[in-house]
């Protein structure tokens, strides 16, 4: 299996470092707010990496941080604030989109339970633990109004600040930042704790005998997760493009000043943006669509992984709800074909075409995690399928390796219960009597059940709409 690495810039055979065990970290959500579909699309690419790895024969450690606390967590969990101390505040205010965020996950298709979830909340101390080894270095200092990471402590180390991309001096400032986000133009030492302010959710802190009472930046939030989760260097980093400088780079930063070992992935695996009528998201624009907005339209979400792996992860996709509507369209044509796996259909030759077509999918994501070329060879066989017959026995061995690859949902789809089969035979007795009347009464009852019916050479084939 091959990927793009953003460290090497080049395509790279992925090797495991620890047996045959290939440990995965995942930025994930700061829960503030809905998930919009630019984050949901970074995760799509992160779940189907995971699958592809573990199509590949290896096994997976995969870790995804919960962001719950931060600049944004706390300004609105405050906002919501009317009867709670910040502390609980905060908390409750972020289990509740926390548990959204998981809805959302679930809805387009990514396995939950593949997933290590970690909050940052959890890991405070770790966060701690950290900040005082840095400062303890002399590659972190103490201020004011908090803790910072000095990019020209670490430098004289003989570290390079830029692994991800080219940095040069006149990039470098000597101002500190305070702010979780801030200019991707220009560096600046960065917090790595921050100073309480009044009426905010805090934890007590000592460090050279300062009572630095606070929280803690985010950045340093990953580098204790990651750490303590998969351990130094890992295999593989995964998150969105916006996130390679300054939160990745500073994430390295942090991880590595300590280490003889300049690494803290061996691979970092960047997605690009998801525009939105061909351009990108942003408030100003209100273009940041979530998966309610997909559902008002009735629209399955599981159709947004469709159109999210119909783009190569290192491509820009473009969203349009035409777009989405298409991909609800291929959704609904691979669903109906998962379901003639039910219906006792014969066709010898499908078996191999199955086999073949599940190899090529697989091999389109070998080589750099190609989804497009997937989901193409998949959009063949479903037409193989149509030209040489359906075979149910066939069809029902290749799901399982389709499901695991792509997430569609495609082993969850149920068969037609006894009335419904009865209304089947009903219709089929019509049409040999030319009874076309009750014939189509029965196609629309069928219909109001949520069924659709084609006649076909191979008889009656029905599909769940």
């Amino acid at each position: 299996m091959k990927l793009f690495n953003t460290l090497t810039k080049k395509v790279e055979k992925l090797t495991p470092q620890q047996d045959n065990l290939i440990r995965i970290y995942s930025c994930g959500p700061t829960v503030y707010d809905h998930a919009h579909i630019g984050n949901l699309s970074s995760y799509i690419y992160a779940d189907t990496l995971r699958r592809t790895i573990q199509s590949a024969g290896y096994a997976t450690s995969h870790t995804m941080n919960i962001t719950d606390i931060d600049d944004k967590t706390i300004s609105r969990s405050l906002e919501s604030n009317h009867y709670n101390d910040p502390q609980t505040a905060l908390r409750q205010f972020t289990e509740t989109y926390t548990q959204l965020f998981f809805d959302d996950m679930d809805a387009v298709g990514n396995h939950l339970s593949s997933f290590s979830f970690v909050k940052a909340t959890d890991y405070i101390d770790n966060m701690k633990l950290m900040i005082k080894n840095l400062v303890q270095n002399k590659v972190a200092y103490v201020a004011e109004d908090g803790v910072y990471f000095s990019i020209s402590a670490y430098q004289k180390r003989g570290k390079k600040y830029g692994q991800l991309l080219h940095l040069t001096q006149s990039n470098l400032s000597e101002q500190r930042i305070n702010n979780d986000e801030y200019d991707k133009e220009t560096t600046h030492d960065f917090a790595l704790w921050k100073k309480r302010k009044d009426n905010e959710p805090y934890w007590q802190f000592q460090i050279e005998n300062t009572q630095l009472d606070g929280r803690p930046g985010w950045h340093i939030e990953c580098s204790a997760m990651s750490e303590d989760s998969l351990g130094l260097p890992f295999d593989i980093h995964t998150g969105g493009i916006d996130l390679i400088f300054p939160h990745h780079e500073n994430e390295i930063a942090q991880s590595t000043a300590l280490s003889t070992n300049d690494i803290m992935a061996k691979v970092f695996f960047h997605n690009e943006h998801v525009l939105v009528e061909g351009k990108k998201m942003s408030k100003s624009l209100q273009n940041f669509y979530t998966i309610a907005d997909i559902r008002s339209r009735d629209i399955n979400p599981l159709a947004f992984r469709v159109l999210t792996l119909q783009s190569h992860y290192r491509s820009q996709s473009n969203f349009t709800w035409e777009n989405l509507q298409l991909a609800q369209s291929l959704l609904l044509d691979i669903q109906a074909w998962a379901d003639l796996r039910f219906q006792g259909l014969v066709s010898p030759k499908l078996q191999n075409v199955c086999q073949e077509s599940i190899a090529q999918i697989k091999e389109s994501l070998f080589q750099d995690l190609h989804t497009p070329g997937a989901l193409s060879h998949l959009a063949m066989l479903l037409k193989k399928t149509a030209d040489i017959g359906a075979d149910s026995v066939a069809i029902s061995e290749a799901l399982p390796d389709i499901e695991s690859l792509l997430g569609l949902g495609l082993l969850e789809r149920q068969d037609i219960n006894h009335t419904e089969l009865s209304l089947l035979h009903d219709r089929a007795q019509a049409r040999a009597t030319n009874d076309w009347s009750t014939s189509d009464a029965v196609r629309e009852e069928l219909k109001q059940r949520g069924i659709h019916i084609r006649d076909t050479e191979q008889g009656q084939i029905w599909s769940r709409l």
